[in-house]
């Protein structure tokens, strides 16, 4: 009498972590100027260790690559904007090479996580302490309302301005900005708008929500000065104020999400595969400096 021992889980291969990639966070619903999806690495390679970072800098490709990783996925992409070169006399090109020679791949999901469920802005406003399932997209996608650009939702229970403030502060990765807020620190907030990355096109968005707060990042001077005249306009009482992080502090929160989510998706489909979200700092401001004291 023979026992039948079923199959152990395999390792995926590059075309199946994509594929998952695009079940989690789908490719089509990317922005038309991004580029999101494989930028290095061939479809048929095995993955066994996985790398996640919100930005392929230099050091994040060497972690990645010291770690034994056969794919980097990042938040950004590398080849954003158009290059007619990969040669290793610049630096994109010297990150090509490095990956290539070292068969890591290079998966990038940028505004598709940004506007999937469970993507860069759910787990911002998480952390703000709405409830991500209960929290609505700013802007939903065409036939999908509950995917979208942005979040808005509701605190469990009203907080003031500063200490929603210092709960993001102690949630996001430490930068030198830090955070840069305008508004009444004492006036209590309830209605919480939020959006990963740059936010500054959606405050026509962020006010018909009737949102008490906005938190995003990478705000310009004019767009800022406008929004907070127009919340000390008649009947607006302020609001909404402004919490600014740093650009990659406000997307970095979604990587222990995203890890759980793609190891979680590709068990299902039978593969084991190791996945390490990396905690290097890549801001690219190094310090601040203020004005001495009188």
């Amino acid at each position: 009498m023979s026992t039948e021992v079923p199959n152990p889980l395999t390792h995926p291969t590059l075309q199946d972590v994509v594929a998952a990639a695009d079940t989690l966070w789908p490719f089509r619903w990317q922005e038309d100027w991004d580029a999101s999806g494989l930028a290095v690495g061939r479809p048929e390679a095995t993955v066994q260790r996985i790398h996640l970072a919100v930005d392929p800098v230099a050091a994040v490709v060497r972690e990645a690559v010291e770690a034994g990783a056969d794919l980097l996925l990042t938040h950004h992409p590398l080849l954003l904007r158009g290059v007619t070169s990969v040669a290793a006399d610049g630096f994109k090109g010297r990150t090509v090479h490095e990956l290539v020679e070292n068969r890591c791949a290079l998966l990038s999901c940028h505004t598709n996580a940004d506007s999937a469920r469970r993507g860069v802005s759910d787990a911002l406003i998480a952390a703000c302490g709405v409830n991500a399932d209960d929290a609505a997209p700013l802007v939903p996608r065409a036939g999908d309302p509950r995917a979208g650009l942005g979040r808005v939702g509701t605190l469990d229970e009203p907080v003031t301005l500063r200490e929603l403030a210092d709960r993001l502060a102690a949630r996001l990765p430490a930068t030198a900005q830090g955070l840069r807020v305008a508004g009444d620190p004492d006036r209590r907030v309830s209605t919480v708008a939020v959006c990963g990355g740059s936010g500054d096109s959606l405050f026509e968005t962020v006010r018909s929500h009737g949102a008490d707060v906005y938190v995003t990042a990478d705000l310009r001077h004019h767009p800022a000065s406008e929004a907070r005249e127009q919340a000390l306009g008649p009947g607006r009482r302020g609001t909404p104020a402004l919490i600014d992080a740093a650009h990659s502090a406000s997307e970095a929160l979604w990587l222990p999400w995203a890890a759980a989510d793609l190891q979680r998706l590709l068990a299902s489909r039978g593969f084991r595969v190791a996945i390490h979200v990396s905690t290097l700092r890549t801001d690219p401001w190094d310090f601040t400096v203020r004005a001495p004291a009188d």
